[in-house]
């Protein structure tokens, strides 16, 4: 046999000893996902008001999981109705729930961009976006990756309050190679 080669029993239990090793980390990291306030290094641990207040864990475990940003699938929660926020502050304010997804697509080493309107609009009003960070006319927006991670456009959002922006495929999630394609006629 050659001295690289493991019997396939051995390389068997090696995979599980790798795979309980990872599981072992995952449960660690699982139990200390959200620091408690009085380590967060925004609020004064010596204050008798940081009492008053809810825990991050004791607040956000209930809710869907995710594996970046904060630690919670915003709209999952939203749609499955672990949370239910107000629509509006002030009465008779239209809500305005828009349905469509654009493409932006570049035709790069990228996947196109899906940009659903309905995830954006449960949350904010067209003009949290509209006219200043994005113009309402397809084909009048101008997109850069680099203004984005500067904290521009999506990025304004996306890595504050809204999952990273080192979660690539959720919005490059349109295969170049579909968009390509046209049906004969």
């Amino acid at each position: 046999m050659h001295p690289v080669q493991r019997p396939s029993a051995l390389r068997r239990a090696a995979t599980a000893l790798a795979l309980l090793a990872i599981a072992a980390l995952a449960v660690a990291a699982t139990t200390s996902v959200w620091r408690p306030l009085a380590k967060d290094g925004v609020h004064d641990p010596k204050s008798p008001a940081i009492a008053l207040l809810q825990e991050p864990a004791e607040a956000l475990s209930a809710l869907p999981r995710d594996t970046a940003g904060n630690m919670v699938r915003w709209v999952q929660a939203l749609d499955s109705g672990a949370i239910n926020p107000r629509s509006n502050l002030a009465p008779g304010t239209e809500v305005r729930l828009r349905e469509d997804e654009i493409i932006v697509a570049k035709f790069g080493s990228m996947p196109a961009v899906k940009f659903p309107h309905r995830q954006h609009t449960l949350w904010l009003d067209c003009s949290n976006c509209h006219e200043h960070l994005f113009k309402s006319k397809i084909g009048a927006n101008s997109f850069s990756m680099m203004a984005i991670l500067d904290g521009e456009q999506c990025g304004l959002c996306h890595g504050a309050v809204a999952f990273p922006l080192t979660e690539c495929m959720r919005c490059h999630s349109v295969p170049n190679e579909s968009l390509r394609r046209r049906p004969p006629p």
